[in-house]
Formats: structure tokens, sequence, C-alpha cells
């Protein structure tokens, strides 16, 4: 663990200059273990930053600042456009398939959050998300890391962030799986760093109890900084990874290694690249992928001016800022390592996110339940790091293909368990129909039966060809794959 501060008096001191008074009387009331406990805590933060964070974040809002002259990112197209192209298509898909063959590819998931908006108290990587095994999300993707290191005869290392929340729930998850049959000495496991939240009016770190903050994750751009501290940057020289391929737990139609977006990725000497979604309607709940000054930023949608968001193109009448980010991404391992040499100068922004957050209140010593936003919570995002980048790539995907993420619960939303579930029955269903097996449908064109295609057999539609069909799936079947 490390330290700020080598004693109780330099610490009260820093927090007396920045405006945490009360963390510095709550530490000099204290007693014993239990002083010593908070104190421990305190120190492995550093309060004149935070104090900074707070003036810019807390006190001030900290508005974004959106780049003036903003212009549609270029892509590349999910289907090829022309001979050239597809020729281009097939020498990255060699790329891809070279680097991940030669060991160069690691799997990194960013695995920090609970299920608590899917009604789920446990981790989200164990929420069961496939359509009849009720496979949790972790077994859904270590199947398809099976595939592809049998496929290409290779190993692949996976690297899970947890919480502090979660990490020993789901290292013990692991344990109980037997790790689903992958080796665990390529399995890495470790936290990300947690932020205290603020009161939403004073800047004041909020307590949990007496001897604890009230903490949370410091957002998946914290990601960069803890691949590095955990060891896991080390590790990945050692093994000789050159490429990081960076998913969410929660998005089970996600193709973790992608040979093809690996390869393009490669060949255009990208430090950072993305893929995208077209955009559903202008002020869709998705990044908007812009350019300014050649460099690649990301504009949240709540950030996103309107009238740049319904622009339409007038040659195909399809939106001008097109492009929405889903938090999937290729790295280069040498670009994570420059931007983290100095983990206080990493260069990303911090976003404010208003919440109700309970409380340990010390003027009257006992709990508080807010009944609204009554703090701050500080985060940092990945995409950020795009516009720190010398050359990106972006390139298209389909939400039919990539995209169902498990967010909130049936009934609240688009990104639910039961939608996930349909899009992962419908996609397998394409994919047998592509195969030559005739699928039943019901009236509104949707699969009278249910589906589920393990990654362990496919991963691509052109898998299923190694594998005996049935001619026909009727209405009413089950079909396990």
């Amino acid at each position: 663990m490390s330290t700020h501060y080598t004693s109780h008096e330099e610490l009260v001191r820093a927090l007396n200059r920045n405006g945490q008074e009360h963390l510095a009387q709550q530490l000099n009331e204290l007693g014993g273990s239990r002083r010593e406990e908070l104190f421990q805590q305190l120190v492995t933060y550093d309060w004149e930053r935070l104090g900074r964070l707070v003036q810019t974040y807390v006190l001030s809002e900290g508005a974004v600042k959106i780049p003036e002259e903003l212009q549609p990112a270029p892509y590349y197209p999910m289907t090829p456009a022309g001979p050239d192209q597809e020729a281009q298509y097939r020498a990255a898909w060699a790329k891809g398939a070279q680097l991940v063959l030669e060991g160069k590819v690691a799997l990194f998931m960013v695995a920090g959050g609970q299920g608590s908006r899917l009604g789920f108290e446990h981790p989200k990587g164990l929420f069961p998300a496939s359509p009849i095994r009720r496979l949790s999300l972790f077994g859904w993707f270590a199947e398809s890391l099976h595939h592809m290191q049998r496929r290409f005869r290779t190993v692949i290392p996976w690297y899970i962030m947890t919480s502090q929340t979660n990490h020993d729930a789901t290292v013990g998850f692991f344990e109980e799986n037997d790790y689903f049959g992958l080796d665990p000495q390529n399995l890495m496991f470790f936290s990300q760093a947690m932020l205290p939240a603020f009161d939403l009016e004073t800047g004041k770190a909020l307590l949990k109890s007496p001897t604890s903050l009230a903490l949370s994750p410091n957002g998946h751009g914290g990601s960069l900084t803890a691949i590095r501290e955990s060891g896991a940057l080390a590790d990945m020289r050692r093994r000789g990874i050159e490429h990081i391929s960076y998913i969410q737990v929660d998005n089970p139609l996600v193709r973790p290694i992608d040979p093809l977006f690996i390869g393009l990725h490669a060949l255009a000497d990208s430090e950072m690249s993305s893929k995208m979604l077209p955009k559903r309607e202008p002020m869709e709940k998705l990044g908007n992928f812009c350019m300014c000054a050649d460099k690649l930023w990301v504009i949240e949608y709540s950030d996103m001016p309107v009238a740049l968001a319904e622009e339409v193109d007038p040659g195909t009448g399809r939106l001008r800022f097109l492009a929405g980010s889903i938090a999937i991404h290729v790295l280069r391992v040498d670009f994570v390592e420059r931007l983290t040499a100095d983990p206080d100068q990493l260069g990303l922004p911090f976003h404010r996110a208003e919440k109700a957050v309970a409380y340990w209140d010390p003027a009257c010593g006992a709990a508080v339940s807010p009944s609204g936003k009554n703090a701050v919570k500080l985060e940092m995002f990945v995409f950020d790091a795009l516009p720190l980048c010398s050359r990106t790539v972006i390139l298209e995907t389909s939400r039919e293909e990539e995209f169902a993420p498990i967010k909130d619960a049936d009934g609240r939303g688009l990104d639910s368990p039961l939608v996930a579930r349909r899009a992962l029955i419908e996609r397998g269903a394409r994919w047998l129909e592509q195969n030559g097996v005739l699928v039943a449908r019901d009236a509104a064109e949707e699969v009278a039966g249910m589906i589920e295609i393990s990654p362990f057999v496919a991963i691509y539609p052109e898998d299923l060809q190694a594998y005996e069909l049935p001619a026909q799936i009727l209405e009413g079947d089950t079909f396990l794959l």
C-alpha cells in the first residue's frame, strides 16, 4: 500500500489545508485501533490533488470543454466497399490472426461492477446471461477464450479488473468453477483504484462509517493506471504481449478477440482503436466519435450540441455524426506504458457524476440514507485517451452481432437481460439460417423457439460448418449447441 504522508500530524495538516477538517477532527477523536484504521485509509490519498479536484469538479461542476469545429470521424465499414477494401480486410484478418497465434494479444476485461441495478447483489460477471443454460457472463467469455485458444493453438492471457467491492467474490467464483477449465496461470485479477465521494454542496469527503470513507471506483479510465500499478503491464511485457483487447463484462455479444479488428489496428500502427455502432437516433445514449484538429474525440451524448447531433448528410440521408462509441477497444502495450509512466500526469480528465450516496454523519453519529442526489463521484473514462494517440482506427460493427449490454433489470429499458438473451437467440438463428437450417419464426419474424450457440463452438457463422446441424428448428423447439 502506497502512502502520501508519514505521520498523523502531516496528514492532519494536509486535510485542514484542503477543506477536509471534518476528517482531521474525526481522526483526532478516535483512539487506538480505530484511529489507526482510518489513518491507514486516509494516507493512501493525495489530499492536495483531491483538493484541486474538488475545486474543479465538485464545487464548480468542472464543465466539459467541447473541442471547436467538430467533424464526423472516419471509420472502416462493417462490409468492405469494393475489391480494394476486401483485399485490405483479408490482409488485416491475416495480420490479426498471426498476432493472436504468436501470443502477442491479451484480453483485458473491466468487471468492477455489481449487479445492483439488475436486482442481483453479486459481481455483474456472475450474472446468468445465456438463454438456455443461464451461463454466467464470466463463463460465457471463458468459452470464447477456449475457442480462440483452440483455433489458433495459442495462449491468450486474461486480465480481469475488479473493484474492492467485488474482488474477493469474483476470484472465489472462478475458483469454485475451476477457472472454467482455463489455466489459472494465465488469468490475473486486480482491483481498480477507489476515490472518495464528496458532498454535493460542501465538497467534503463523505464517511461510510466512523473509520472508513465512502468510496467508489474511479471509472473505467482508471483501468490504465490499474494495469501498471497491479503489475499486469509488466506481466504483459514478460509474455511478449503487444496488443490489448479491451472489453466490458456486461456485453455477452462482443467478440473478445477479433482478428479483423486487431489486424486493422496493427496495420495502421494505431495506438488505440475502437469499434462503433451507427446510432439509432441523434441523441442516443452513446458517445459520439468526432474529429478535431486531426485528433479523435468521444463526446458524450449529454455534451454533444443538439444541432450537430441532428445534422444529416444530404448525400446519404444518414446522420453526419453517426458513429457511436460502445467501449470496445484495442490498445498497444507501449501506448499504455507511455501514458501511465507518471500516474499523476495521466492526462485523462475527470467526469462528474451526481449520485445518492449513503453516509455516516459525524455530527449526529448516525448513518444517513439520502432521498435524492447528495454527492459527487469522480470518474475517468478510457476513451479520453483517444486524443492522446498519434494514430487511431475505428471499425463499424452491428448491434445484432456485437452489442447487447446487460445493465438494467427487465422492463426498465433496452439494456436488460431479456433483450440480451433475445439477441443471443436471434444471432444464433441467423447463423443457423446462413448454414441452411430452417428456423421457425412467428408473425413478427422473431424466433419461435429457444436457441443457444456456445462461443466454445462458434464465434462466427462459418464456424458452424464443422458441425452436423438439423434441417430445421420447429416452433417451440429448444436447440443448444
